[in-house]
């Protein structure tokens, strides 16, 4: 039986933040969205996720345990899988607690945590092309985040970072057909200056960003030759609307004075739970229907499968079988099997 000793509790450093929303502008078009909810909190989930394997990755380096990302998703393909551990593909699975009484009552007792199910989305379950010996890693993030004006002028006026966006519309981010989308123009209503990144994909798909110094109520064009815009950062909120004008779509696009949010990510620690390979956590599972109450969500947005965390192995074990399994690895190598 698992025990709260064999959590491997993690410090959150804001470059977990950095990394996960470097990652997050780039995929947005591309993630598959089964948690429901605004574009604004899919990249929050997408940031906190990639935090947790990013500081994953750390911790496996730290313990000198060998691992491989070769099968890390690109920024335009749906997830495969995190890390290889000993050449087997490794899931990470991470669930991000935003919830203040939450928050304080796991930092005093994480024992709770053993009542909770590590879930797997049943759709995802079924569309993966893992074999039984793939792992599934299990993660709790402890986070704030800003969803509402309110929290975001809070935690502006105390100095935390903010890192303010407003997501494109679909037919920007990811249109039917690929051409440009000609030469953008924006214009600010503001009376103050406002800078403005622009973040998408050229001709090439690859993913460009440009940043654009707009002085008060002039419309001023960018550069770069956008074939998608996946998202625009500034770094102070607006107080005006501010206009995106498109050629190729004919349509300016609006963005209000409240339709920026705030996608950093202020973690406190990340606790890592434990893991079960594939198979065993099938013979383990247990059905969870779309719209239950669990630990991690007031409600469910699909089917998953669920095993206790209290049924899981603890890390430490893991860790040891990699370092076997590449031992035997390396062996085979040597000798040219």
């Amino acid at each position: 039986m698992l025990k709260t000793l064999d959590f491997v509790r993690l410090p959150y450093t804001p470059d977990l933040s950095e990394g996960g929303i470097a990652y997050a502008c780039r995929s947005l078009p591309y993630t598959y969205d089964r948690m429901g909810g605004s574009l604004l909190n899919r990249m929050r989930r997408i940031v906190g996720g990639v935090a947790v394997e990013i500081a994953f990755r750390r911790y496996l380096s730290t313990q000198n345990v060998p691992f491989d990302v070769e099968g890390a998703t690109p920024f335009t393909d749906r997830d495969r899988y995190d890390v290889a551990l000993g050449g087997r593909r490794c899931d990470i699975k991470s669930y991000m607690l935003t919830q203040r009484e939450q928050i304080r009552a796991l930092r005093r007792d994480p024992a709770p945590l053993l009542k909770a199910p590590a879930l797997v989305p049943l759709d995802q379950y079924g569309a993966e092309d893992h074999t039984g010996k793939d792992i599934y890693l299990f993660a709790f993030l402890l986070a704030l985040i800003t969803p509402g004006r309110e929290d975001l002028l809070k935690a502006q006026a105390s100095g935390q970072p903010i890192y303010l966006v407003h997501p494109m519309p679909q037919p920007w981010m990811r249109p039917h057909y690929w051409r440009s989308l000609g030469r953008l123009a924006l214009k600010s209503e503001s009376d103050q200056a406002l800078t403005v990144e622009l973040g998408g994909q050229n001709e090439q798909r690859d993913y460009v960003t440009e940043t654009l110094h707009l002085p008060p109520h002039t419309r001023l064009e960018a550069r770069t030759d956008f074939y998608t815009l996946a998202c625009l950062r500034v770094s102070a909120l607006p107080e005006a609307r501010l206009g995106i004008y498109s050629p190729a779509r004919a349509e300016t696009y609006l963005i209000g004075p409240y339709d920026w949010g705030n996608i950093w990510v202020y973690g406190m620690s990340i606790l890592f739970v434990g893991w079960l390979t594939r198979e065993e956590f099938r013979q383990r599972a247990s059905l969870i229907p779309a719209g239950a109450r669990v630990f991690q969500y007031s409600q469910t947005r699909t089917k998953n499968l669920a095993v206790p965390v209290a049924d899981l192995k603890p890390l430490g074990g893991l860790l040891e079988k990699v370092r076997d399994w590449e031992t035997v690895r390396s062996g085979r190598a040597g000798s040219g099997v």
